[in-house]
């Protein structure tokens, strides 16, 4: 029988690691609150999108500034959005009306909410400009929804669903180079609503060709150049909205991502 003086450090010790684990989630999953020295890119304002964010001009663009995207209701919550509505990216035509952080990264940490508001539903989040973590609801394989795109098969698992709030933490680190020769690939880790779901992925290349990202028409995608490149979020011509999200820049020295 264990005595009161055995009883009571492991009642502290439960009780710390309960605090503490209770103090990391508030940086996890739907409603995370920003890190330090975290920037707020999404606040479901107009003046925010118009001050930190403008249209990727590559190779299919075909809308024009101001930002067509709309600020809309959050329909599960109240408040307000940013919905990928452009009409220039009807039919799926990535690239057409895709909008980028005017500030580039190059190591960072990001949180961003998303809600896919009908079936298919198709968008994406670029970390630099070059590699797509998917959002596309319907899909389980290399190519959907919470992938490194055709880099790991999808955790759909953890996606709540249509019409439903879904969040994305992610730390990701830049490819690294050495005069001008690449030495290590990039690399993420990813929670999707709370759950870990990549941990240290390496991200060989840039897919889907020069319409999807910076250096994607760069020896078929592998030619990544040593250059920071803003967030990228894709518009397809499709209802997906994004809330809550901010960014916070830091330098991983090793090829470790994991939270």
């Amino acid at each position: 029988m264990k005595t009161i003086r055995q009883i009571v450090p492991v009642l502290l010790l439960t009780a710390f690691t309960v605090s503490t684990s209770h103090a990391a989630d508030k940086h996890l999953g739907l409603g995370a609150k920003p890190v330090k020295h975290a920037e707020i890119i999404i606040d479901g304002t107009r003046k925010m999108l118009d001050e930190k964010w403008i249209y990727w001009e590559g190779p299919r663009f075909g809308s024009a500034m101001p930002i067509k995207w709309k600020i809309v209701d959050d329909p599960v919550d109240g408040g307000t959005c940013l919905m990928t509505d452009d009409r220039a990216a009807d039919g799926g035509k990535y690239g057409a009306a895709d909008i980028v952080t005017k500030k580039a990264y190059r190591d960072f940490r990001l949180h961003i909410e998303f809600l896919v508001m009908n079936p298919k539903g198709n968008s994406g989040v670029y970390l630099q400009n070059r590699y797509e973590i998917q959002i596309q609801e319907g899909d389980k394989t290399k190519h959907g929804m919470g992938a490194v795109i055709n880099e790991t098969e999808s955790p759909y698992h953890a996606f709540a669903g249509l019409g439903k709030w879904n969040s994305y933490d992610l730390q990701f680190r830049a490819a690294r180079f050495k005069d001008g020769k690449l030495t290590e690939k990039a690399m993420v880790s990813m929670y999707f609503n709370g759950q870990k779901v990549h941990t240290n992925q390496v991200i060989n290349k840039v897919w889907g060709g020069a319409n999807s990202g910076v250096d994607g028409g760069n020896d078929k995608g592998f030619g990544i150049t040593d250059s920071p490149q803003g967030l990228k979020l894709q518009c397809e011509g499709h209802d997906v909205r994004y809330r809550n999200a901010w960014i916070a820049e830091m330098n991983f020295k090793h090829a470790d991502t994991d939270f």
